[in-house]
């Protein structure tokens, strides 16, 4: 609820950066991008030896599993970030992942994260003769119990 607040502060500071040559920045909060840079460096001691085109099994509930959680759920934080600021601060904040290579990271994870054939496991309610469902054709339910 708090990440689409947070951009209109930039905002305010945004006339300020207008007047320097050199190819402007702006980091997101500066808390989230520290936490980030941490589960980067983790995540790549646990994936340093699954190449990209193949898929590293996570096991449920480890604690690497948590880690890869809190990772991707730290970069839901970051787009709902993005999504809320205006197309200026936009274009600063992806500066900045740029420069931090924070973006390109997050890509080389979930290839090596993606499942080979992410097939759906999960209840349905229709026939299951139809078409193999994948996480890609159904709407996924993130319920906590």
């Amino acid at each position: 609820r708090l990440m689409p607040e947070l951009p209109k502060f930039d905002d305010e500071d945004l006339k300020s950066y207008g007047d320097e040559e050199e190819e402007l920045a702006l980091s997101p909060p500066a808390a989230l991008m520290s936490i980030l840079a941490t589960q980067e460096l983790l995540l790549e001691n646990i994936l340093e030896c699954v190449p990209v085109g193949e898929f590293a099994v996570i096991q449920p509930l480890s604690d690497e599993f948590c880690l890869v959680l809190g990772y991707l759920l730290t970069w839901k934080l970051t787009l709902a970030f993005f999504k809320a600021a205006s197309s200026q601060l936009r274009v600063l904040y992806s500066q900045y992942l740029r420069r931090t290579k924070s973006l390109n990271k997050l890509l080389y994870h979930l290839f090596r994260l993606m499942p080979e054939n992410p097939v759906f496991s999960g209840p349905t309610s229709e026939v299951p003769n139809k078409d193999t469902k994948t996480f890609f054709t159904e709407e996924l339910h993130l319920d906590v119990k």
